[in-house]
Formats: C-alpha cells, structure tokens, sequence
C-alpha cells in the first residue's frame, strides 16, 4: 500500500511575527514556535480587536462632541471640512454639514434635497470606535444623492474591521475629516430642526410625521449649555436639576498615550479631591458634588441643584470653579490624608458608561 504523504502544514497569519512563520498545529497541541505553550494560547490565539475608550480625542471640543453623544437629547452644531479633505475632493467644497444628537429613526446621517448633510452622533448600533463611524457616515452622505438617508452599519462593527488589513488604524475618524474648530453648539428644546425651513407656500406636515416628531419631542429632558464654560450642561429631567460637565483632561506629556491618558485622569481626579476637601466643589448655593460617570474616555462630574437652580444661575459658581480647578491642577504636592481620604470617595463614586 502506498504511504500518503502528509500536507504540508498551512501557516496562520496570525504567527506572522518577528520569529517568522509559524506552521499551524491542533489547538491542544505545543507550539511549534517552541514556548511550550498549547498552540491555542500561543501563535494560534486570536486577539480581537478592542474599543476605542477615547474616540475623539485629539479634537479641541472633545468634551462637547462627548456630551452631544452621551448627555444631550437634542441640540446641534455647524461643522466644516478639513483643508486637507478639500484639497484631496475639491468638488466637497461648499457643502453645509450640520452635527447633532439623533435623527429619525437614529440613522446615522441623511441629505437633504438641497445638499445638506445632517450627521448624527447617537445611533442604535455602536461600533468600536465612535468617531470613525460618524466619519463614515460623513463621507457616505458626501457620495450620497440628495434626499437619501444614510442607515449603513457602522464601519466599525467588529466583523468590519476584522476584514481590514490595517484593522481601525484603517479607519478615517473625525479628526481627519473636519476643520479643527470648536463646535458651536446649540440646544434645542424638541427636534424641529430635522425638518427644513418651511416655505411660504409649502405644504404642512402629514400626520405621520408629525406624531413622529411629536413622540420624539416627548423624550426631550430640558437641558441647556452654560456659556462661561465649555461642555457643562444644566438639566432638568423631573422634579430634580443636575448640573453634568464633561471636563477635559490637563495638557497631556509625551510618553505613550495609555500613560499620558491616565496620568491626566489622575490629575484631574486629584484636582477635584483638594476642591472637596476644601468645601469648594460647588456650583452654586444648595449644590452638592454627587459623584462622576466616565464617558467617551472623560469624566463627568455631576452636581444636584438647588430646587430653583436654573442655568443662568450656574454660570457665575461654573466659571469661579473652572478658575480653581485650573489653580489645584497646577499643584503637584502631595494630597494630605484628608485629601486622599476624599479622593477614595471621589472614585468610588465615578462609574463607567458602556
């Protein structure tokens, strides 16, 4: 009988490395890289790629495109083209693009007949990174017929990126596509923007869509921007008002962003430690510091008001807090036990949004 002869062993891609190729093995059996280790756990391990926990970072108004996906229920911003996309694809010149919080039917962007594009920073799917899904519905709107309404997926979904060669490092993100101005944020108290400006002589609403944009307005929490700050937001969801500002972190050190980003959050997390310590982290008489959530990669520290609080009265206590939250972050002593005592509660109560 003739002996067969055995094929030749397949290589993984995912052994491709600095010891070269490594043929593929059973699951349960030594690696043939020689770690001693079964190859499922070694060379044939497959590593998935992970979440981007800070997707806008890089942007100047990070804090507020964080709030627009995370803390506001209706409220947009005009945004602009970056000088290099334009220079690569002139014929996007001229285009108006609005940013906002949700669309109909949560789709992640639509045109309008007259060309403008209007994007949106919540959706019902979320990908592993939130800016490079809203860019990639920005640049399926600026191919897009007007009148069409972008529902693609995420171009971040796992089983996506995992078809790239480069993985999300393939990706175009937001940083890359719009101008780096901040956002000019506008709040509003339904969603009446998503219809266009109504003519004289057009037509009303069908009654479809108006109980649509009526349910859709029910869910409006009233909320407002503070203007003697960036990205703090008074609300007022039932008989409560809370103030919510997404801090930014301090200027960020060379080193590696894992540790840029966690010496950062330290300091900030420290910085608030010494306001409460000192009876100073307050916005306002009748407030109380109640704890932080992280969100996008930033903390949100987040205030109970007092029964009458509106957000004009927010400002002057917001700005005076600003003004000493930047003093105590420029102070590198070490935290006194009292200090370090409240830091514990601080954190504790800092939750995580997922």
């Amino acid at each position: 009988m003739a002996r067969r002869t055995a094929p030749a062993p397949r290589t993984s891609t995912a052994a491709s490395g600095a010891l070269g190729s490594v043929p593929e093995a059973g699951p349960r059996q030594p690696c043939p890289c020689g770690s001693g280790r079964r190859y499922k756990a070694c060379h044939g391990a497959r590593t998935r790629p992970a979440p981007v926990l800070r997707p806008f970072v890089g942007r100047a108004d990070e804090p507020d495109l964080v709030a627009l996906r995370e803390l506001v229920p209706s409220a947009t911003a005009p945004v602009a083209l970056h000088p290099d996309h334009l220079a690569k694809h002139p014929e996007h010149a001229g285009r108006k693009i609005t940013i906002g919080t949700m669309l109909p039917q949560a789709a992640p962007a639509l045109v309008r007949d007259t060309g403008e594009i209007l994007l949106a920073t919540q959706t019902l799917t979320p990908g592993l990174d939130a800016s490079a899904d809203i860019a990639g519905a920005l640049l399926a709107a600026l191919a897009a017929e007007p009148g069409t309404v972008v529902d693609d997926g995420p171009v971040s979904a796992l089983a996506a990126v995992e078809r790239l060669p480069q993985g999300l490092a393939g990706l175009p993100r937001l940083v890359d596509l719009l101008a780096p101005a901040p956002l000019e944020v506008t709040v509003h108290p339904g969603f009446g923007w998503w219809l266009p400006p109504a003519e004289d002589d057009s037509p009303g609403l069908s009654s479809e869509v108006q109980a649509s944009l009526e349910r859709a307005n029910a869910t409006v929490v009233p909320t407002a921007r503070l203007s003697s700050v960036e990205a703090a937001y008074w609300t007022q969801p039932g008989d409560k008002r809370h103030l919510r500002w997404v801090l930014p972190f301090p200027a960020e050190e060379d080193g590696g962003a894992g540790l840029a980003r966690a010496g950062a959050e330290e300091q900030l997390l420290d910085a608030l430690a010494r306001l409460a310590a000192a009876g100073a982290l307050t916005v306002g008489d009748g407030s109380r510091f109640v704890g932080s959530f992280r969100a996008d990669g930033l903390v949100v520290p987040v205030w109970d008001l007092a029964p009458d609080a509106d957000a004009d009265s927010c400002e002057e206590p917001a700005a005076a807090l600003r003004a000493a939250l930047d003093g105590v972050l420029a102070d590198r002593r070490p935290l006194t036990g009292e200090e370090r005592r409240v830091r514990a509660g601080v954190v504790g109560r800092t939750l995580t949004l997922r």
